[in-house]
C-alpha cells in the first residue's frame, strides 16, 4: 500500500473522525499525509474537530495502519477507500458514506446493481417462503443481493441467492474473522468463498450495540431499493428501511396477515406509502428487468453426506428430530444443526410440533 493511502488508513481508523471530520481535515489540508503532521493547534482551529479529536489525530501511526491492513490480508480480504476504483460506488454519495470498508471475495459484486432484502429474525414459514421467492428470483434476474448476515431472514436471502446462482454481499456489523452469530460460521464461510463480505469494522473488532445501526445504512446504501419481507413493530429491519429513504433510495415492502405481529412492520410500511411487493415484477421494474421462470428447486450439489442423509429419510414422510437422528444415527443435537441448515436453504420445511419434512412449496426437489 502506498505511503499516501496509509496515511489515509491511519486517520479513518483514529477514534472520532467520521466522514464530517474527514471530509473537514482533507478540504483544510488537501491529503491524509498532511494531516497527521500538523499541530494539535492547527488541527483543532478546523470545523468541527474538537480537542480530543486533534490529540487523537495527533497519537495515530502508520504502523497501526499496517498491522490492520496486515491483519485484512492475511483473512485473505483487502482494504478500500473511496478513491479506489474497487469500492462501492453507490456508497459515495450517501449521507455519512464510510471513510474505509474492509471486504472479502467477490469485489466486483461490489460494482453491480443490487437489492437489499432485510427481514425479522425471528420469523414465520410465510415469511421464509416468501424471503426465498423474491432473493432467488431476484437473482435470477441478475440482481446482486444485499443482507446483513444475522440469524432468520438474512441468512435465508443470501442462501436462496446463492443457490439460485446469483451472487450474495453480506454486511457485517462486526471485523472480518468475527462469525456474528456463532450459528452463520457455515454461511459466512459459504458468501465468503460464492459472495462478498464487506464490513466498515477492523478485522477482529467485535460487535456492539452501535454497530447494527451502522452497518444497516451500508445494506441500503448498496443498493438502489430496499425490500422488507417481514418485520415486527420494533424489527431492525425498519432501521434499514428508514436509511433507505434518508438516502433517497426506494423502499418495499412485502405485506402480510394482519393478525401477524412478524407482519405489523411490514404493512405499516405500505400505508406509509412503501411500495407493495406483491410479485417479483414489482421489483424488478425499478431496475427495468424483467422476471425469470423460477427452475425446478434441485438438490444442491454442495450438500454434506449428513445432509443427504437426512434428506433421503425425509423423502418417506415428515419426522420428528428424534426419529431423524435414530434413523441416521447421530446426536438429535447435532441432526438439528443440520436440519436448521436445510431449512435456512429451503430443502426442509417445519411443521408445528417441530416436524420436519421435505420442501413442497418452492417446487418438486430432484436429485442432481
Amino acid at each position: 500500500m502506498r505511503r499516501a493511502d496509509l496515511s489515509y488508513v491511519a486517520l479513518a481508523l483514529t477514534p472520532g473522525i467520521g466522514r464530517g471530520r474527514m471530509d473537514a481535515l482533507l478540504s483544510r489540508f488537501h491529503s491524509a499525509d498532511a494531516v497527521l503532521r500538523q499541530s494539535h493547534d492547527a488541527l483543532s482551529s478546523v470545523r468541527g474537530m474538537s480537542s480530543a479529536a486533534a490529540t487523537a489525530v495527533r497519537n495515530c501511526s502508520h504502523e497501526r495502519a499496517l498491522a490492520v491492513v496486515d491483519r485484512a490480508e492475511r483473512l485473505g480480504g483487502v482494504v478500500l477507500i473511496p478513491r479506489d476504483a474497487r469500492f462501492p460506488a453507490e456508497l459515495r454519495t450517501i449521507p455519512e458514506s464510510p471513510t474505509l470498508l474492509f471486504a472479502l471475495g467477490r469485489l466486483e459484486l461490489l460494482q453491480r446493481a443490487a437489492v437489499a432484502i432485510v427481514g425479522s429474525r425471528r420469523h414465520t414459514r410465510y415469511g421464509a417462503e416468501a424471503c426465498r421467492h423474491f432473493a432467488g428470483g431476484l437473482a435470477r434476474a441478475g440482481l446482486v443481493v444485499v443482507s446483513g448476515m444475522a440469524r432468520g431472514l438474512d441468512a435465508v436471502a443470501h442462501a436462496a441467492c446463492l443457490d439460485a446462482g446469483g451472487g450474495t454481499v453480506g454486511v457485517l456489523g462486526n471485523g472480518l474473522g468475527v462469525v456474528y452469530p456463532a450459528a452463520n460460521r457455515a454461511l459466512y464461510e459459504r458468501v465468503a468463498r460464492e459472495g462478498c463480505l464487506v464490513t466498515e469494522f477492523p478485522p477482529g473488532e467485535r460487535p456492539n450495540a452501535g454497530s447494527f445501526p451502522r452497518r444497516n445504512r451500508v445494506i441500503s446504501g448498496l443498493a438502489r431499493a430496499t425490500l422488507v419481507v417481514e418485520a415486527g413493530s420494533r424489527s431492525g429491519a425498519l432501521i434499514t428501511a428508514g436509511c433507505a429513504l434518508d438516502q433517497a433510495r426506494e423502499v418495499l415492502a412485502v405485506p402480510g396477515p394482519v393478525t401477524s405481529p412478524l407482519s405489523v412492520g411490514c404493512n405499516r410500511l405500505v400505508r406509509s406509502g412503501a411500495k407493495p411487493a406483491l410479485d417479483l415484477d414489482d421489483v424488478l421494474e425499478e431496475y427495468g428487468l424483467a422476471a425469470e421462470a423460477a427452475p425446478e428447486l434441485r438438490i444442491p450439489a454442495d450438500l454434506s453426506d449428513a445432509e443427504r442423509r437426512l434428506l433421503n429419510v425425509l423423502a418417506a414422510g415428515e419426522c420428528h428430530p428424534d426419529g431423524l437422528a435414530e434413523s441416521v444415527g447421530a446426536p438429535v443435537a447435532d441432526t438439528l444443526a443440520v436440519l436448521t441448515g436445510l431449512e435456512i436453504r429451503g430443502l426442509v420445511e417445519q411443521d408445528p410440533g417441530k416436524v420436519f419434512r421435505r420442501a413442497t412449496s418452492l417446487g418438486r426437489l430432484v436429485p442432481e
